[in-house]
């Protein structure tokens, strides 16, 4: 296969490279894009050095098998005639065309099938919240169909971008020097601190990440009667999100139920024993690529309700990660058939 990366420099690019490399996916050669700013730069893969070149509205997509993108929803909208032009399949992490009828929205482990209905030849990545909460949800609504979520999210700086993540280590240095912390990339300091505001304010208060959560799950699960009210809030980790879920099926669903599910689901690893101290955190989640689940348990405020505790990596199984599966997915596929 002939890949490319587009928005290689940032650090859902980088970890593209990683997760290629780690998951030994078939790569004859590797192009890389950015922007002005980020061509030149040298990359090595697989002990080859790659330049990144300047992304633009060329035929450098010509011969491409699969392109990777991360860099933005304006990026993604501007250059998608361009990327698709010549058949390559654009796997798009942004949030450009995630809830456009004709571009699937997938996550191989819940509708792997859909990503077969591309016929602009985009599939979108789900936002990384949705991502790490679906795969979970999946082994809950296979024992009982779901009438409705609520979570809340606890969302590393890394989902910001890695200069969010340089910001959160640099204001802890900047504290503990007695200086004024540097705010830049987050609406208020982030160390020692929460912030209950990802992305901006819709017309219902609700956040445009909040509403992700809601839309894209009833999109990925092919079904309009899941509600799912969010709430979410970055915190000062710098790796890996985690999340609180009450769920309600329209029959009881017992932990035990729950659990011997969750431990089957592809995707999933169960850290679930509360007398010895042992649940998700993220911390341990960090650079690994299973969803994590634990702290399930029945919701004592509602007769068919369930709830539990994720932590996962959102840079791999929320972005990088995700998006390569699908294109493994793809080409298991078609090496069965």
């Amino acid at each position: 296969m002939n890949v490319a990366i587009v928005g290689a420099s940032g650090a859902v690019g980088q970890e593209l490279m990683k997760v290629l490399d780690d998951l030994k996916f078939p790569v004859d050669e590797l192009t890389l894009f950015g922007s002005k700013r980020s061509a030149g730069r040298v990359y090595t893969f697989r002990g080859k050095e790659c330049v990144v070149k300047e992304l633009r509205h060329n035929d450098d997509f010509r011969g491409i098998d699969i392109a990777f993108v991360s860099a933005g929803g304006s990026t993604s909208k501007e250059f998608a005639a361009t990327i698709t032009r010549h058949g390559t399949l654009m796997i798009d992490n942004s949030s450009a065309f995630r809830m456009d009828e004709d571009v699937p929205l997938v996550v191989p482990e819940v509708n792997g099938a859909d990503a077969f209905n591309a016929p602009r030849r985009i599939i979108a990545n789900p936002n990384c919240t949705t991502i790490l909460m679906v795969v979970a949800l999946k082994a809950i609504a296979d024992i009982s169909p779901i009438k409705r979520v609520h979570v809340a999210s606890y969302q590393a700086a890394s989902g910001a971008g890695a200069a969010a993540m340089d910001e959160l280590v640099k204001q802890y240095s900047q504290i503990a020097a007695g200086e004024k912390p540097t705010v830049e990339k987050f609406v208020y300091q982030l160390a020692y601190n929460l912030i209950p505001h990802i992305d901006v304010f819709t017309d219902n208060d609700y956040t445009k990440e909040e509403m992700k959560m809601h839309n894209e799950t009833r999109k990925i699960m092919h079904s309009d009667d899941i509600s799912v009210s969010a709430t979410c809030v970055r915190v000062p980790v710098l790796r890996a999100h985690s999340e609180s879920v009450w769920v309600e099926t329209e029959r009881p669903v017992s932990p035990e139920e729950a659990r011997e599910a969750l431990a089957k689901a592809d995707g999933v690893v169960v850290v679930d024993n509360p007398a010895e101290k042992q649940y998700p955190m993220p911390l341990d989640a960090s650079g690994k690529d299973p969803v994590y689940v634990g702290r399930i348990r029945r919701d004592i405020a509602n007769p068919n309700g369930l709830t539990f505790w994720l932590s996962g990596d959102q840079i791999r199984k929320g972005a990088a990660l995700n998006a390569v599966q699908i294109a493994q997915y793809i080409l298991n596929f078609q090496k069965g058939s």
